[in-house]
């Protein structure tokens, strides 16, 4: 089992791929298996965050790059920029991940948000995609050296968003 512990800070080329869904990558401790198969435990300090191209550091040096699987989300339009604003701020209220699109707001499925934004007035089209979504704006992040970008930590609620 490869045994994963940090972000690797280097510009090596990776010779694997971990393909996480978001849920998975807001875990700090996980068994899961590279896209080769291999299991690996990951094991990274609490509150990492682990978004799409991201680089890990093996036990054994070899670099694994994250890869963000698609998933099931519903991405959320509206008429107007107000009524965008106004769900965003509902989404936020709810402390609900959300991706922000061109003109658009993309969250995982969730049948009680959906009814909601249709009540708000959204059209409502379901897709699968990579869920980056934003990172809270009071949040401390860990530092992306190949971005040369901070990224806070997003909070994640479990258990119902209504």
């Amino acid at each position: 089992m490869l045994l994963i512990e940090s972000l690797h800070t280097g510009d090596d080329a990776p010779s694997a791929q971990l393909i996480l869904n978001f849920d998975a990558r807001t875990k700090s401790r996980l068994r899961t298996q590279l896209a080769s198969g291999e299991e690996v435990g990951m094991f990274l300090p609490r509150g990492t965050i682990l978004r799409g191209g991201d680089r890990l550091q093996g036990a054994d040096g070899r670099v694994v790059e994250v890869v963000s699987a698609p998933e099931a989300l519903v991405e959320a339009c509206c008429d107007s920029a107000f009524e965008l604003a106004r769900i965003a701020y509902h989404l936020g209220n709810r402390h609900v991940a959300v991706q922000v699109c061109d003109g658009a707001l993309r969250i995982q499925q969730d049948h009680v948000l959906e009814h909601m934004l249709e009540g708000l007035g959204a059209k409502l089209t379901h897709i699968d995609a990579a869920f980056e979504p934003e990172a809270g704006a009071y949040a401390h992040g860990h530092h992306h050296s190949e971005r040369g970008a901070t990224e806070a930590r997003i909070h994640v609620m479990g258990g119902s968003h209504g």
